[in-house]
């Protein structure tokens, strides 16, 4: 498999997505978001970063750009599609996922290791995990908060569509484990289909055990 790792105006974790992925064998390809996707992608990654400074709003310029168009078709025809971190909210944006990712509760950047619990493993993100299974990932955001209207939010839970929720290192589910005040502690969640999916937490951070561990490869998984 390819994977077309989109580069904005602003990116800044795109190299690291491309060493994670191929440190787990999967081929990849930078492409600049003005040029078209590769004829051979199949599948797409949304990388971290700052996006046009994160004017207006985080990854709201970004969702316009003219690549992700083609992003849009191409997750309609079924091809793998994650977005992280400034990449989960250009996808939000994009209306790839529902729901918003806005300014943290503390309103400020936060760079830390936090907890997440897995919630659903039967998406190609985290079948590489069992249910209830706790993993260690760094976050490094200002606006990591997941907003979404309480009915929207009972249609995720309803249709098992939430990856990840934050948690602490037994996995139980608390205020204080809840990093930037997301609602329900919501991580990372799919679109209506479990191929698309996004996330504030840095998977790519956590592919090689000698910078820290290896708890995000089995997210990366999805494209192998």
């Amino acid at each position: 498999m390819t994977v077309a790792v989109i580069q904005f105006g602003g990116s800044n974790c795109d190299r690291d997505t491309v060493q994670a992925l191929e440190s787990i064998g999967v081929d990849t390809e930078l492409v600049w978001h003005e040029d078209d996707l590769p004829a051979d992608a199949e599948g797409i990654v949304l990388p971290g970063g700052f996006s046009y400074g994160d004017f207006l709003r985080a990854g709201a310029m970004a969702a316009h750009s003219p690549i992700m168009a083609e992003v849009r078709a191409a997750a309609d025809d079924g091809t793998p599609v994650l977005g992280i971190c400034n990449g989960a909210q250009i996808g939000c944006e994009a209306s790839l996922t529902p729901g918003a990712f806005t300014t943290n509760e503390s309103a400020r950047f936060q760079c830390e290791h936090v907890h997440l619990r897995v919630e659903n493993s039967e998406t190609p993100w985290t079948s590489q995990y069992e249910e209830g299974e706790v993993i260690e990932l760094p976050i490094a955001h200002g606006e990591g908060r997941f907003e979404i209207t309480d009915d929207r939010l009972d249609a995720l839970e309803d249709e098992d569509r939430i990856l990840f929720r934050y948690c602490d290192a037994e996995g139980n589910v608390t205020p204080e484990a809840n990093p930037n005040g997301s609602k329900h502690a919501v991580a990372g969640v799919t679109g209506e289909a479990d191929h698309v999916a996004v996330m504030m937490p840095h998977p790519e951070r956590m592919t090689l055990a000698d910078i820290g561990g290896t708890d995000g490869s089995g997210v990366l998984s999805g494209f192998a």
